[in-house]
């Protein structure tokens, strides 16, 4: 099977000097004894402008300067697809936008509703870490691409973490990482402020419009109860970038996405600086009460529209941090089309049959995403009580 770029299957991924460091030894019993490279980064890097999807063909992404970041998350993880490493060989999936006012993006992705790994046993929102179960510590050598690390001198109020950057072997498509904050810590599911930052931070690395990051709760299909978030290139535009929202609370702190597919609760942040980090607070503030208080959660991360009266032909001006809260489901229903968790609640949809990808409706689909939302009632007392912890942070 042909390997492509994971920016844009035939692009090509030329190796320089730059990238050399982040692969690994040709010999596997080599890997065992190679550290892991560092990915030391810069304010200047962070990339604020000038990042919008082509005005015409999607082919177009090929052009795209890759920045620093792409080039060596790309090498590094193409090679492990080709060393073998992953639990399948991921080629160019089948790709449709769902007909309908939405603008679904479903994808076919058989090998992995096959082969990904079982979700653990998870009973509660809040469980405690089980070094006995299946967690980052044990994965194999050479699954780890690097560290990111910022600059010593890149300020920041949010305490530091190592996040290691490892593949995930069981990917939604090209590019699909886990960035896993100091994984000998033990760390449970639950969402914390240098993860958060980590997260926001590596999709303004990146000059591709399509990197994204996310985050699942556990309750909110989450299979590992180790701290970690997803990263994955998807080279089409989501409903969520640019759907139009509400302002919560008199700040302009916290909106309300009312588009479909799913209401959810907009964070905007224009760039680093403290505002990145007033609003990393903010949504950790808000998954601290979901969390505490039992309730399931996804998040998701992409560069998008201020928050108000947007379009989904919106310029990319921002990044936007959705969160869901959503119902508690402890397990995968086999049956269904798809699983609803961060990238369906945003509008990608990776399909695990042949037969659903070709008959699956707009209708159907947000009848299954929907089934995985709270009561009006209970989502109304979530809301006002959001508002209440966001208010008081202004005071």
């Amino acid at each position: 099977m042909e390997i492509g770029s994971c920016i844009g299957q035939s692009m090509a991924v030329p190796q320089d000097s730059n990238e050399t460091p982040y692969l690994l030894p040709p010999n596997s019993k080599d890997w065992e004894e190679q550290s892991i490279p560092d990915f030391v980064y810069g304010q200047k890097e962070l990339i604020l402008e000038g990042i919008q999807w082509p005005r015409t063909a999607p082919s177009l992404l090929d052009r795209i300067a890759r920045s620093r970041f792409d080039s060596v998350l790309c090498s590094a993880w193409r090679q492990r697809m080709e060393l073998g490493l992953f639990r399948y060989c991921l080629g160019k999936l089948q790709t449709q936008t769902l007909p309908g006012p939405v603008g679904f993006v479903a994808q076919l992705n058989v090998e992995r509703g096959v082969q990904r790994r079982r979700p653990q046993n998870i009973q509660s929102v809040k469980q405690a870490f089980d070094p006995e179960q299946f967690n980052f510590n044990k994965i194999r050598p050479g699954e780890v691409l690097f560290r990111l690390l910022r600059e010593p001198d890149l300020p920041s109020a949010v305490q530091q973490e190592d996040i290691y950057v490892m593949i995930n072997v069981s990917p939604l498509e090209w590019g699909h990482v886990l960035l896993v904050p100091a994984p000998t810590r033990g760390l449970p599911q639950r969402l914390l402020p240098a993860a958060l930052q980590a997260g926001i931070e590596a999709v303004l690395l990146s000059s591709h419009p399509g990197f994204r990051v996310g985050f699942n709760s556990l309750g909110g299909l989450a299979s590992v109860n180790h701290l970690h978030l997803h990263g994955y290139y998807l080279a089409h535009r989501l409903p969520v970038e640019g759907a139009p929202s509400e302002p919560l609370d008199p700040g302009g702190h916290l909106h309300l996405l009312q588009a479909l597919p799913a209401p959810g609760f907009l964070f905007y942040t224009s760039g680093p600086g403290p505002d990145l980090e007033a609003l990393v607070g903010r949504v950790c503030r808000a998954t601290d009460y979901l969390t505490d208080h039992e309730i399931a959660h996804n998040l998701f991360v992409t560069r998008g529209a201020p928050p108000g009266k947007t379009s989904p032909s919106s310029a990319l001006t921002g990044v936007r941090v959705i969160l869901w809260a959503r119902k508690s489901n402890f397990g995968v229903k086999e049956g269904d089309a798809f699983n609803v968790a961060l990238c369906e609640l945003a509008g990608h949809l990776p399909i695990k049959t042949s037969q659903d990808f070709g008959t699956l409706t707009e209708a159907a689909a947000l009848a299954l995403i929907q089934d995985c939302l709270l009561p009006p009632a209970q989502a109304e007392e979530i809301q006002a009580t959001l508002v209440d912890l966001i208010a008081k942070d202004e005071q």
